[in-house]
């Protein structure tokens, strides 16, 4: 398997325009229920191109975005360029750089399957000052809840060598509480969706590390069944892609 560490590396520009964004709702949830303020400082690790991070730096927060890909946190700081309060850190979320006790907030979206737990789970409780708040985000694809969506994974079991391995829905609420034993986690769930024509739809699945590249023989064949799924259920030009985004977050004791 590719180090996860560079999985992204040729797949940036599709990431930055298919993948959905995260609900604006998560800042309200964690200001009630987690006593997020603008100053709050937040460290997302595995912060990717920009997209957790931005939603705090829009509600005022200092973020330190922590990337090791290259390519993934130039995207990034591209996005966030207008941002005062961004600070983009080449580092590794087991090793993050930052200082003892430094932020309120470690969040990761979209990540926490591609990190070390056992590592991981140390680099955050040194991180993190009392209280403090770990949040564990992803937008989970739903897999059945549309004629579109279940031909659409069927159609990643065909042809990824990777998808039943990598997929991010193997961490459940026990493997969470196990890399964490002393955080008693929540969870919280909201609907979030995105409208594709075919061209969104081919750049979306191609956004996915588990998704075969051009040179690879599941390709070809994988784009022509795409074209036939999406003529059979699209309405007007269009699909629907439909998520859960899972928000876990409990605060470290």
């Amino acid at each position: 398997m590719i180090d996860p560490t560079q999985r992204f590396s040729s797949r940036v520009t599709n990431y930055v325009k298919y993948r959905p964004a995260y609900p604006a709702a998560i800042i309200d949830l964690l200001r009630a229920e987690c006593g997020l303020t603008p100053d709050s400082i937040v460290a997302d690790v595995g912060s990717g191109t920009g997209l957790l991070a931005e939603l705090f730096l829009k509600a005022g927060n200092r973020v330190f975005g922590i990337e090791p890909n290259r390519e993934m946190r130039e995207a990034g700081e591209q996005l966030l360029r207008g941002y005062e309060r961004f600070v983009s850190i080449d580092a590794m979320a087991e090793a993050t750089t930052l200082p003892d006790h430094s932020v309120d907030f470690v969040t990761a979206g979209q990540a926490f399957h591609w990190f070390d737990r056992e590592r991981v789970s140390a680099e955050f409780a040194r991180l993190l000052r009392s209280p403090g708040w770990l949040v564990l985000i992803w937008n989970e694809r739903r897999i059945d809840s549309t004629p579109f969506l279940r031909a659409y994974e069927q159609l990643l079991h065909t042809y990824s060598t990777e998808y039943a391995q990598v997929d991010h829905r193997l961490i459940d609420h026990d493997v969470i509480r196990a890399a964490f034993p002393t955080v008693s986690f929540q969870l919280r769930t909201f609907d979030n969706q995105q409208r594709f024509d075919f061209e969104g739809v081919k750049g979306r699945l191609m956004s996915s590390s588990y998704a075969p590249e051009a040179s690879h023989p599941n390709h070809a064949p994988m784009m022509a069944e795409l074209a036939d799924i999406f003529q059979r259920y699209q309405t007007n030009g269009e699909i629907v892609f439909e998520y859960d985004t899972r928000v876990n977050f409990g605060r470290l004791k």
